[in-house]
């Protein structure tokens, strides 16, 4: 596994090792040894969601005492993933960071806590899953919202499907951190 940073701490974006043949391919979508030497987390959770093209989902967070750490990928079709670092004392705090995943190359996020995650959907039929460290606890859930104007996410969307929750998120600038 290929393992990169970005420009907001702690958040990675990892390639697997991916073989391919006649047959088709084969890859290790986790590995524990692996990670451990740069994540070390115990996941105790696996969530997954299917969603069609245009439909956006978050910006999702779990407050403490119940905060999730979540390696993040696609196993069918495509997303723009979203991630704002909503940590106060971080050097990032309210910026945001933007990447593609998709099925055909396998790539991962991980996201620690102190992060609202959301996506979009670019294909039908998208299969997203995550790993979770935490279990689901619907009582410290967070949303803040997805088109908020202090944080100028580009999703590159005129009139997206988007639930009931997510359309009355928090805006950003009433947001109280509790990371």
């Amino acid at each position: 596994m290929k393992i990169n940073k970005t420009f907001i701490e702690g958040l990675l974006i990892i390639e697997p090792q991916l073989f391919k043949d006649d047959r088709g391919f084969f890859y290790e979508s986790y590995n524990k040894n692996n990670l451990d030497k740069v994540i070390n987390i115990v996941f105790v959770q696996d969530n997954e969601s299917k969603s069609n093209r245009g439909v956006i989902r978050g910006l999702h967070f779990q407050a403490p005492p119940y905060a999730q750490d979540k390696l993040v990928r696609v196993i069918k079709g495509s997303v723009l993933d979203v991630v704002v670092d909503i940590r106060a004392e971080s050097e990032t705090y309210g910026e945001h960071f933007a990447i593609v995943l998709d099925a055909l190359s396998h790539n991962m996020l991980w996201i620690p806590k102190g992060m609202a995650h959301g996506f979009l959907s670019l294909e039908d039929n998208t299969v997203f899953s995550y790993k979770c460290s935490e279990y689901y606890h619907p009582e410290v859930e967070g949303c803040i919202l997805w088109n908020d104007k202090d944080l100028n996410i580009n999703w590159n969307i005129k009139n997206p499907i988007v639930s009931e929750k997510d359309k009355v998120g928090q805006p950003f600038n009433q947001f109280i951190t509790r990371f």
